[in-house]
């Protein structure tokens, strides 16, 4: 009997569960959940999907599995982690203080942040906001250094690593180039000029007053969170494994938790102005403006632009196992929410497909977007060198910018770069004395009137001319 009991109780448990964390009903849309088709099974994770109308949800729906240990299926009530969409608050809090006459957009960062060296031009509040102002990425110095995502380090030791730079990627306002360094020092500034962690500074003044219950910035990584999605990579052998560990919590740039269903509410504040009234809204959707003039599509942590003939506000998110997108129609009151669990996934195209089905005949043609992409992989090769030319490059390469050394050898004919937690790589020519790994780095070696290159410099994406010297 009592083992009855306990399956009978079990049971029980399972369905409360369910019912908990489902979202509203609504009949089937095949061509929407076509979309999703290769996910929606009970052995794979997947996506919670949300499309609004005029506030409302006209369809909402979970993809695939939000724990594969205890078999919970992804919901638009469950708490996803959303990667860079976290932007658009960190942003709006800001604007929240320069509302609050507590700032200008037009300060010198080092104003709040001293530690920040002078680089002969001042970097503004301005220039973090709409990824101006040349700092290095410090999700890219972080790799470069050998620190792991999974890694518990202080605030005070990023902000020393991002402000150990001797130089910048270029003149603050000559170039935009995404750059979480600056998103996570806007989070610092909030901070330093409130007394209060951005945690406490939006769930105060955005998340509560917008009912957005299930939503936090995530800077405890043993903070307990009910109902939090898990994240999931390929094992490699058509299974998966967890992804993210949880520990990082360098927030502003990333770190905030939501719902598909909280995120409604944040989404219906663009019609609304319930939060920070007319003034908010006409500053977050100010796009920057280069020094020579140029206005470029990303504002207050989101790009505000045109998608086949429509305006649009766009802005996706992604950490390691955890992708997300906002996708909002503005004209037609209608948005795309899609938060998700494996890192395969790119809910960008899925919520353009999706918006298709809503909006196709208002659209113009589709962009040729496939092509452009695959132009911009391709990567001109020069003569491989032989062992004799290689060895010359061979060597221990310090950079006290990132604190690694960085140890070049000769295996099996080809020049190999490793370092501490960081994948060895074979590197190719490119060019004299220029070599390219096949994760992207470029690496260009200095000579001084000697045989043997003295240094080298790294070309990582978001991170440009980090120097590493010759040590041995």
């Amino acid at each position: 009997m009592e083992v009855v009991v306990r399956a009978y109780v079990s049971v029980l448990l399972c369905s409360l569960l369910s019912v908990s964390v489902g979202a509203q009903q609504f009949p089937p849309s095949p061509r929407v959940d076509k979309i999703f088709a290769a996910w929606d099974k009970p052995t794979s994770p997947g996506c919670a999907l949300g499309v609004l109308q005029n506030g409302r949800f006209v369809y909402e729906r979970g993809y695939g599995m939000a724990n594969l240990d205890y078999d919970i299926p992804n919901s638009p009530k469950l708490v996803y982690y959303v990667g860079s969409d976290s932007k658009q608050f960190t942003a709006a809090s800001i604007a929240l203080l320069v509302l609050d006459g507590k700032l200008r957009l037009d300060d010198d960062i080092r104003k709040y942040v001293p530690e920040m060296p002078d680089y002969g031009t001042p970097i503004t509040i301005n220039h973090l906001i709409h990824h101006t102002s040349g700092i290095r990425d410090i999700y890219g110095l972080m790799s470069l250094g050998g620190l792991r995502i999974e890694d518990v380090f202080s605030d005070s030791e990023a902000v020393a690593l991002i402000a150990r730079q001797k130089e910048l990627n270029f003149k603050p306002g000559d170039d935009y180039l995404y750059s979480n360094s600056g998103y996570f020092l806007l989070g610092q500034i909030v901070k330093r000029v409130t007394g209060k962690s951005l945690r406490e500074f939006a769930d105060e003044r955005i998340f509560q007053p917008l009912g957005m219950t299930h939503t936090h910035f995530h800077d405890d990584p043993g903070h307990v969170m009910k109902n939090r999605a898990m994240s999931y990579e390929s094992d490699g052998k058509d299974g998966y494994r967890i992804s993210y560990i949880q520990n990082f919590d360098k927030i502003g740039a990333g770190g905030l938790y939501t719902t598909v269903e909280d995120l409604r509410k944040w989404d219906e504040n663009f019609y609304t102005h319930q939060i920070g009234g007319d003034a908010l809204q006409a500053m977050i959707h100010t796009r920057g403006v280069l020094n020579k003039g140029d206005t470029i599509p990303y504002a207050f942590g989101n790009n505000v632009t045109t998608y086949r003939g429509l305006r649009v506000d766009e802005h996706g998110g992604s950490l390691m196992g955890y992708k997300a997108e906002i996708l909002r129609f503005p004209d037609q009151h209608v948005s795309v929410l899609a938060t998700c669990n494996l890192g395969s996934i790119n809910p960008g195209p899925l919520a353009e497909q999706v918006a298709e089905v809503y909006l196709g005949s208002k659209m113009g043609p589709k962009p040729e977007r496939q092509l452009a992409n695959r132009r911009s992989r391709e990567v001109a090769l020069a003569a491989q060198l032989n062992s004799a030319e290689l060895a010359v490059y061979a060597g221990d390469y310090y950079s006290d910018e990132v604190d690694a050394t960085y140890h070049l050898s000769i295996e099996n004919g080809a020049l190999v770069l490793s370092a501490r937690h960081v994948e060895a790589q074979k590197l190719a020519s490119t060019g004299p004395d220029q070599f390219r790994t096949g994760n992207g780095l470029t690496l260009r070696f200095e000579r001084s009137g000697s045989e043997r290159p003295t240094a080298f410099t790294i070309e990582a994406g978001r991170v440009r001319n980090i120097r590493f010297v010759r040590r041995s």
